[in-house]
């Protein structure tokens, strides 16, 4: 959940560059790719193994960590989207994911 809020974190840092630069060209960090790959499994293929087997070896090590991935933005999302929807504005997109990283962090339960 770490990496998905960091990769949301970025993703909002981009977006308010361009919008305060609009002709000027942004800078991607290379955080986004960084957050990924660590979030990501590292895969070990036999040099020997068939087309089938590294699709095999490929998919189950992969599988898990997109869905576990996947989750995390659709979690992420229904954060920001509760906040909206609730018209509150006292807190920012990146109010709601920091507060997020801040519980994820500690180990707690996330509050609605």
């Amino acid at each position: 959940m770490q990496r998905v809020i960091g990769i949301l974190t970025e993703a909002l840092e981009i977006r308010r560059q361009v919008r305060e630069n609009p002709d000027t060209e942004v800078v991607i960090s290379g955080a986004v790719s960084a957050l990924l790959a660590e979030a990501l499994p590292e895969i070990q293929v036999p040099a020997d193994a068939s087309a089938g087997t590294v699709t095999d070896i490929i998919t189950d090590a992969l599988g898990p960590a997109i869905v576990r991935i996947s989750n995390c933005f659709a979690f992420a999302f229904t954060q920001l989207a509760e906040v909206h929807d609730t018209g509150r504005t006292d807190a920012s997109s990146a109010d709601v994911l920091r507060s997020l990283s801040l519980q994820f962090a500690q180990g707690g339960e996330v509050q609605p």
